[in-house]
């Protein structure tokens, strides 16, 4: 499976995907493309990567976290490309047999694509102006 993707994310696809009947909890992140950022409107993002290096750290990242926290499903899907206002950037599903293991998981997931995964994001502004970052923005907080 790519965990990469061009086109949109079809997010209820995914989430049909990740059903198990040993999982009683499914949790879903979507992180979506805002209209502002830092006072400024933005008009959309674009997103580059390591596409190989990417796709398999990625996949590596899914079965530790199955390991560690007896997932019956981990999906991590993130855009490459323009992602206009309201689309889905990344989302990652994680079911476990419990809310806790699923919850705690999905946040390692989407924390260790953020800060590790070889992803680099432009917010393209309204104004014309564009800023070059990491994947995450909170080393600026």
């Amino acid at each position: 499976m790519t965990h990469l993707s061009t086109e949109k994310i079809d997010v209820m696809a995914l989430w049909k995907q990740a059903h198990h009947p040993e999982a009683g909890g499914v949790v879903l992140f979507s992180g979506e493309v805002r209209n502002n950022h830092q006072g400024k409107e933005v008009s959309h993002l674009s997103y580059e990567a390591a596409e190989q290096m990417a796709n398999k750290m990625i996949a590596a990242l899914l079965d530790e976290a199955k390991q560690r926290w007896g997932l019956q499903v981990a999906i991590a899907v993130h855009r490459l490309g323009k992602v206009s206002v309201m689309e889905t950037a990344v989302v990652v599903i994680t079911a476990a047999a419990h809310r806790e293991e699923a919850y705690a998981a999905n946040q390692y997931i989407i924390d260790r694509i953020k800060h590790h995964v070889p992803l680099w994001k432009c917010e393209h502004f309204v104004d014309g102006e564009r800023a070059w970052g990491g994947h995450c923005s909170c080393q600026q907080k």
